[in-house]
């Protein structure tokens, strides 16, 4: 038996392989979204799935998000496994009443009798000089619809992963996939890719005794930068990434914040009403009588997306994350 050696490989080259090995394994599993068959999608992650496996599972739909998940929604109940794909972020907002009153509602509107396995990919998050509707962080939204698994992979080994874990669920669930790192790269051999992990897992990225760094998808990045600068500080912090926002993995974030009595939650979205409020909140209810310092929150600013000149000063860097952390040692301090 030959064993292929594992190899530089991209994000969205994770993601193309999870959508063929979920086709060629379960032929329930459809494809479906704008642009999808024929030219591969916007960033080409379902290159060459319409001639493999022909344009009745890889299909390419009319410029109607309502539409598509409408119909998707339909395929499911039907035994279908519809992977469906919105062009970005914003794009998506027309298809919203779809999955608030459906996609996230019929498991419970038919008393279980009826689940719902629909998978939603979305191109979300800025950092690629996006125009307006094109780099929104919207997971605040899903993460407040009861009914929706949410997660975002930060690794090419999670993309796989969490893809295939996704379209395996018999839950709807939405997949944030961010966009500035379809083209990071790790080392992956996807003959013998990472195992599946089950939706609803945290993972310590990087250990560390001063202070817990809370993040995913396009921020962990940012933050094992932080973490390494922050050593000339003499901080030692801890990266956990998330990877699902729902189901939330308590365990793991409390056991880390009780570790180091200090956390900073960092993401794109912007910070009134945004996912670190809900994450500080559970980490200050578990974790009070641990916490040194307030938990803090770096965060995108609380406006529309900028223009692309500006997003740079908009986007979580390192040196605001390095800002927050030395809040947090003069609150221990004081």
């Amino acid at each position: 038996m030959t064993t292929v050696a594992a190899k530089p490989a991209t994000m969205a080259q994770a993601l193309t392989r999870a959508l063929r090995d979920a086709m060629a394994a379960d032929s329930s599993v459809h494809v479906m979204g704008e642009d999808v068959g024929t030219l591969g999608g916007v960033f080409r992650i379902t290159d060459g799935l319409a001639e493999e496996f022909g344009e009745d599972r890889c299909t390419d739909t009319p410029l109607a998000e309502a539409g598509i998940l409408g119909t998707a929604v339909g395929m499911a109940m039907y035994g279908l496994r519809p992977v469906v794909e919105m062009q970005f972020d914003a794009f998506a907002y027309p298809a919203f009443e779809q999955l608030v009153s459906h996609v996230a509602r019929t498991r419970n509107r038919t008393r279980g009798r009826m689940p719902l396995p629909l998978t939603i990919r979305i191109p979300y998050g800025g950092g690629i000089g996006g125009v307006e509707h094109h780099s929104d962080s919207s997971e605040a939204y899903y993460m407040a619809t009861p009914g929706l698994h949410v997660v975002t992979p930060a690794t090419v080994p999670d993309a796989y992963g969490l893809l295939r874990a996704a379209i395996a669920s018999d839950d709807p669930v939405v997949l944030l996939e961010p966009k500035r790192l379809y083209w990071s790269k790790d080392s992956w051999n996807p003959e013998q890719p990472t195992a599946v992990d089950p939706l609803g897992r945290a993972v310590v990225r990087r250990s560390g005794r001063s202070a817990t760094l809370i993040t995913y998808g396009p921020s962990v990045p940012v933050c094992m930068e932080a973490a390494e600068a922050a050593r000339t500080e003499g901080w030692d912090l801890e990266v956990v990434d998330l990877r699902s926002l729902v189901p939330f993995d308590d365990a793991t974030v409390c056991a880390s914040v009780r570790r180091t009595g200090r956390a900073v939650v960092v993401h794109e979205s912007g910070g009134f009403g945004g996912p670190g409020g809900e994450i500080a909140a559970r980490v200050t209810e578990r974790c009070f009588h641990h916490l040194e310092a307030p938990v803090l929150r770096v965060a995108g600013f609380d406006l529309p997306y900028p223009p692309p000149m500006l997003e740079r000063h908009h986007l979580p860097g390192v040196d605001r994350i390095l800002d927050a952390v030395g809040r947090l040692q003069w609150e221990a301090e004081s």
